[in-house]
Parts: structure tokens; C-alpha cells; sequence
């Protein structure tokens, strides 16, 4: 029989990862948006993926409890990849707010 606690750890990481990559997706579309001059739309995909990225953090945040700074949760190569999952759509939403910000200067 699986392990409840292993099970709930697993569905974290999978729900950082989906989050974390939509977020991404989004921000994206929203940059494409600006290029066209639709800043409107742009800055409503940027809203759209921050509430993804809003959900990433949660699962992060519980996994980081779960963990409370003690080696508790297994770190695996899941884990990691989640981790790159939720920085760099972070980082690409921030970039991409700055950029839209330009183009629309620029418009």
C-alpha cells in the first residue's frame, strides 16, 4: 500500500510543475500580445498567469512545511525540476511585465 504522505507530496510537485508551466505559457502569450499592440489582452494574461503561479507557490509553500527545514520531505529529481519549473516562470513573468511595459512606451 502507498505511503498517504509520499502520495500528497507527489500530487505537490505535479501540481507545482502543471501551475508553474502554465504560468509560463501565459506570460508568453501575454508578450506575443504586446508585440501586436494588445496591451489590454497582454496585461490580462499576465494577471491570468500570476494566479498560476499564485497556486505554484502554494504547493511550494506546503512542501517547504512538510519539509520544516528538517530533511523530511525526499528530495528527488522531480523535486528539482519543479523547483526550475516555478523560478523560471517567475522570473519569465517578471521579465515579461517589464517588457510589456516597454512596448507599450515604445507603442
Amino acid at each position: 500500500m502507498s505511503d498517504p504522505i509520499l502520495v500528497d507530496e507527489e500530487q505537490l510537485v505535479m501540481d507545482l510543475i502543471v501551475n508553474a508551466g502554465q504560468a509560463r505559457s501565459l506570460y508568453f502569450e501575454g508578450l506575443n500580445l504586446a508585440k501586436q499592440g494588445q496591451f489590454e489582452s497582454a496585461e490580462a494574461k499576465v494577471k491570468e498567469a500570476q494566479s498560476f503561479i499564485k497556486q505554484a507557490h502554494q504547493a511550494q509553500t506546503r512542501l517547504i512545511g512538510d519539509d520544516q527545514g528538517e530533511g523530511k520531505v525526499t528530495m528527488t529529481l522531480i523535486m528539482v525540476h519543479a523547483q526550475d519549473h516555478i523560478m523560471t516562470a517567475m522570473l519569465a513573468g517578471e521579465l515579461i511585465s517589464e517588457l510589456i511595459q516597454l512596448y507599450r512606451r515604445l507603442n
